[in-house]
């Protein structure tokens, strides 16, 4: 499976895999040593502790190097009329009766605790390439929701939105 990221996204993950390896790996690995000298490893918690940042961090290297090898670079395109990947889309909820403002990005760039909302996602998917005015329905399992896209501001990759810690 490949991953639709930008050239932002990438570049980005290289850059948090260059700080990782050149300057969070080797405080870590330090960590660690210094930490064995406390005595007895099995009961040493700043031993476990230490050892456990410096494989969550190994691990992130390996996920983000993984993410850009399998990566499929796509460009920022949408119409100006059109919900596109990066834009502000207003949608009203018919069931709730209410608005939610959600900004499309890429699976790497999502945080649904900030409206931040994959074009992969159900929602995402209803509605990008739609126009204001139109009615899409978010299906979900076996069922779904109607919302009614009420608004689109044009939005771009402007390297503001960090990538996903996870």
């Amino acid at each position: 499976m490949h991953d639709e990221l930008t050239a932002v996204d990438i570049r980005k993950m290289q850059e948090e895999i260059d700080y990782r390896e050149t300057e969070l790996r080797p405080k870590l690995i330090e960590d660690v040593q210094t930490a064995r000298g406390f005595g007895d490893l099995s009961e040493n918690f700043e031993y476990k502790a230490a050892k456990q940042a410096k494989n969550k961090n190994e691990s992130r290297i390996r996920y983000l190097k993984r993410m850009i090898a399998s990566a499929v670079v796509i460009e920022v395109k949408s119409q100006a009329d059109e919900a596109g990947l990066f834009d502000r889309v207003t949608l009203f909820m018919e069931d709730e009766n209410e608005e939610e403002v959600i900004t499309l990005v890429t699976t790497l760039r999502q945080n649904p605790m900030k409206g931040l909302i994959s074009k992969e996602s159900p929602v995402g998917q209803a509605v990008i390439g739609h126009k204001v005015g139109d009615r899409v329905f978010v299906k979900i399992g076996e069922g779904g929701y109607w919302a009614q896209i009420r608004a689109i501001e044009k939005g771009a990759d402007d390297d503001s939105m960090e990538i996903s810690p996870f």
